[in-house]
């Protein structure tokens, strides 16, 4: 077999592989979701939650985290009946900006969702919670979470991924 067909041979495997791969993400967002669905018909599209909360009401929220170094976590409503009524995309600066010193582990968590990383830093007694999302900038949001299971503070910092390795030198070499 030539080299070129060898070639072409493996370039079509890796498309195939790549549309495989990418048909596999469909149930990656929401948007297909019709407001009326009930759970077993969005968890049949969307696969299994990471997290189930309850709602004021009797309604319930299933947690779609795509994390965890994901920028995007999605929240999916059902109402007292088990109807879906809306999806949201909630890692965003709004719901960021929301959380504030005295909130609640449960009501962050209602909120933003799950953390993708988190770090304990025992002599301050407290765990910082980190959330990337989508932005241009190298940023990330922290929490930082009392041992009381309440925020002390939340704020935007520098994305670690983002800092360049400490030994890089300006000169290439």
């Amino acid at each position: 077999m030539s080299q070129a067909r060898y070639l072409c041979g493996w370039f079509f495997a890796i498309a195939i592989a790549c549309t495989l791969a990418l048909g596999g993400c469909s149930g990656y967002s929401p948007k297909k979701l019709q407001a009326g669905q009930t759970e077993a018909e969005v968890v049949q599209q969307m696969g299994p939650p990471t997290a189930r909360y309850a709602l004021p009401g009797g309604g319930k929220r299933l947690e779609y985290a795509r994390g965890p170094a994901g920028r995007e976590t999605y929240m999916v409503d059902f109402d007292a009946g088990g109807r879906m009524t809306t999806w949201d995309q909630v890692l965003n600066l709004p719901n960021l900006y929301a959380i504030s010193p005295g909130m609640t582990q449960d009501e962050v968590l209602l909120r933003v969702g799950h953390p993708g990383t988190t770090f304990p830093i025992k002599r301050q007694q407290l765990v910082l919670w980190n959330y990337r999302y989508p932005t241009n900038d190298c940023l990330w949001f922290q929490i930082s979470m009392g041992d009381d299971g309440k925020v002390i503070t939340a704020s935007q910092g520098t994305d670690p991924q983002c800092d360049a390795p400490s030994d890089a030198r300006s000169d290439g070499r």
